[in-house]
């Protein structure tokens, strides 16, 4: 049975995990992270956003259904066991294992607290809506939309898009006016590059940018760092514009998209009319923010949702972090955060040994002069 969701004494919390990526064999820092964070927060709901599941890992080669059954039920276990309602999305990487994302929503679906709306189709069990009702349980005050964003290669579909302007005029014809509402999806729009500064290859705290960006570099502005936003890789975003942020914006029911993917982002800005934010990994099975790996917070008013507090949770505040397996943490420290990354990191690698090796042979044709 669904649990209802509704504001207590006024007010509504929301903990957004983003990129859990865990393979068959569980490391106890996500239990730590996740089991210290709701028992500090004390969420009133818990959205995972996304690439819960590590499915390239070569653990899921065999008896992959069961894995990931037993493996949801690990991460949710902290969730479940304090009986927090929680609701999720899918990323990219939860269906490399070749477990159908129909078949872990029903493994999702079969634990106690899961919340779960009707789905935009068959086939997409990872994009519905829910709302949240006020105090005394009676009228709908916040919407929460939830979209499967698919890959970097193909993006939002319009299917989705019609969809959900579906369910936001429906909402304003039996209702008389929209219903303010924030969006959870795992991979961030194009928009989001409007939102940091471009800046050149010697500007400090830059990142760069790959794909149709290849060779450009960005950086976080002040205001956003002020606000304890940190920016460790570009966002990796699909080269093709869907148009998703242009139909969110339409009417202004939407104020708010919060993604995951890119593990080493957490920052927020305002963007025509919407907060476009980020909430960093929790994952300690692939590359992150070390300490920094954490949870994003959401404190909505009943009485102007629009006008909600948001913060993040870092491990390294909720204790002492030392990896329980520090060879792997040091290698997800250095590692690259992407193939293109990786890819170029080589070339510049390749560069600079031709470089020197004609300097080499330069200052031997000049001593034997």
């Amino acid at each position: 049975m669904n649990p209802t969701l509704n504001f207590k004494n006024g007010k509504f919390k929301i903990m957004q995990i983003a990129d859990i990526q865990e393979n068959a064999v569980l490391n106890p820092d996500t239990i730590k992270l996740i089991s210290l964070a709701v028992d500090r927060e004390k969420p009133d709901l818990v959205v995972l956003t996304g690439d819960q599941i590590q499915g390239y890992s070569a653990c899921y080669l065999k008896d992959a259904k069961n894995k990931v059954e037993k493996v949801i039920a690990e991460f949710l276990a902290p969730i479940t066991e304090r009986n927090i309602p929680f609701c999720f999305t899918y990323g990219n990487h939860d269906d490399d294992c070749k477990v159908d994302k129909k078949i872990q929503t029903e493994f999702y679906k079969s634990h106690k607290g899961c919340v779960y709306g009707v789905p935009c189709s068959e086939d997409d069990t990872g994009t519905y809506k829910l709302t949240v009702k006020d105090s005394q349980g009676k009228e709908d005050v916040l919407g929460i939309y939830l979209f499967d964003s698919g890959t970097t290669s193909n993006g939002i579909r319009s299917e989705q898009l019609e969809w959900y302007k579906k369910e936001r005029d429906t909402f304003r014809n039996e209702k008389g006016h929209y219903l303010p509402s924030i969006v959870f999806q795992h991979i961030p729009v194009p928009e989001y590059f409007n939102i940091i500064e471009k800046v050149g290859f010697f500007t400090k705290g830059r990142v760069e940018a790959y794909k149709s960006r290849r060779n450009t570099f960005y950086r976080l502005d002040e205001e956003t760092k002020a606000r304890g936003g940190f920016m460790g890789e570009a966002p990796g975003t699909p080269d093709k514009n869907s148009g998703q942020f242009d139909v969110l914006k339409e009417k202004g029911d939407v104020f708010a998209l919060y993604v995951g993917h890119d593990h080493n982002n957490s920052f927020y800005k305002n963007y025509e009319g919407i907060d476009l934010g980020y909430c960093q990994g929790a994952s300690f099975h692939t590359y992150g923010p070390y300490d920094k790996r954490g949870v994003r917070m959401f404190v909505f008013d009943e009485n102007d949702v629009r006008n909600y507090e948001t913060y993040t949770v870092t491990i390294g505040e909720l204790c002492n972090y030392k990896p329980t397996k520090p060879i792997n943490e040091f290698v997800y420290r250095n590692a690259p955060v992407s193939p293109d990354q990786a890819i170029t990191d080589i070339s510049r690698i390749a560069l600079a040994a031709a470089a020197v090796k004609l300097a080499v042979k330069a200052v031997k044709k000049i001593r034997n002069i």
